[in-house]
């Protein structure tokens, strides 16, 4: 018997899907630009990140899904 390699499909599935949340990657990196000059470190992008990601989540969880047994 052969040891098979499991791979993980979700991080195949996330690249597939990055080309479809454009538009939150790039307000992400938009606040990232403004914040850079902010010398108090009272701002952040989080919000903008868990956009980005979340955005990327609902396109793979159908996909991920469907794969599982």
């Amino acid at each position: 018997m052969a040891d098979d390699e499991v791979s993980d499909p979700k991080k195949l599935l996330e690249e597939q899907c990055m080309p479809k949340c454009v538009k939150p990657l790039r307000a992400y990196q938009a606040c990232v630009k403004r914040v850079e000059s902010d010398e108090t470190g009272h701002k952040h992008c989080t919000g903008q990140y868990f956009d980005y990601w979340s955005c990327i989540d609902k396109c793979v969880a159908p996909k991920l899904f469907a794969k599982l047994k």
